[in-house]
């Protein structure tokens, strides 16, 4: 599955991301582990300041990820890297619709 993504450059240190990833509602126990396996394999990638997963209290079985990475270069291998790669050999066909990358920038 390809996921597209797009960050422009801003006044922010660390580059924010938030994505969106809906399970089917027979599968959602199965995305979950695999997005907790890749929450923990990706805390350790180099670059990842914060990765947060969450499950939406108000639309269970779409879950969240809350990113913190120190450069685009860094989210460039995530994106490419083995991990993400996993995520969706896993998930992918439980999915119940696209996962929504959302590269944030600060309202000033």
């Amino acid at each position: 599955m390809h996921v597209a993504y797009e960050v422009h450059d801003g006044p922010m240190s660390d580059l924010r991301v938030i994505a969106t990833i809906p399970a089917q509602t027979d599968a959602v126990d199965q995305v979950r582990a695999a997005l907790q396996d890749l929450a923990t394999a990706t805390r350790a990638e180099d670059g990842c300041v914060s990765y947060e997963l969450f499950e939406s209290g108000a639309a269970p079985g779409t879950f969240m990820t809350i990113e913190s990475w120190r450069a685009q270069d860094d989210l460039d291998a995530h994106m490419a890297g083995p991990n993400v790669a996993a995520a969706f050999a896993a998930a992918g066909p439980l999915l119940a619709g696209e996962v929504a990358i959302h590269p944030l920038a600060p309202v000033e």
